[in-house]
């Protein structure tokens, strides 16, 4: 799906690189081969619920919003051993986690606000991932892999 994959793309350029404007962020997004608009970006960027923030020099540049920072403090262990397997059953996705793990991957998930994600439910070792209508097993697990990426 082509706006998870363009969703999933401005949150890591905004992530990665100082962006101070939205022609900035565009020309990023073109050089990835991808192609938008500037009113498309602008409706993805008020989705994504970043915003321009002070850049320390005087400046201004994109930033995240805070939840998704602090939701990066709540995680125990290293990104790599949160999620032990995920098994996709009727369009909803179980995923498992080491005991103890799974209410603090669900609030990474649920934190970070995509969405191609509707919510969690979230036991000990396990997590019911519920994906929004219409959105690909393929564009959930990119969304995942965006959000636990170091």
């Amino acid at each position: 799906m082509e706006r998870a994959s363009r969703l999933a793309l401005i949150e890591k350029l905004v992530r990665e690189n100082v962006v101070g404007s939205q022609e900035e962020l565009l020309t990023l997004v073109e050089g990835t081969g991808m192609k938008c608009t500037q009113a498309t970006l602008s409706r993805d960027l008020r989705q994504l619920g970043i915003s321009r923030g002070f850049d320390g020099r005087g400046g201004y540049r994109y930033v995240l919003p805070y939840a998704r920072e602090e939701a990066m403090e709540t995680m125990p262990g290293s990104n790599a051993a949160s999620i032990t397997g995920m098994i996709w059953a009727r369009g909803l996705l179980l995923i498992s986690t080491p005991p103890g793990f799974a209410p603090a991957v669900a609030i990474r998930i649920d934190r970070a606000g995509r969405y191609e994600i509707a919510g969690t439910v979230a036991g000990d070792d396990t997590i019911l991932l519920i994906p929004r209508d219409n959105i690909s097993n393929e564009a959930v697990e990119e969304c995942l892999s965006t959000i636990f990426e170091s």
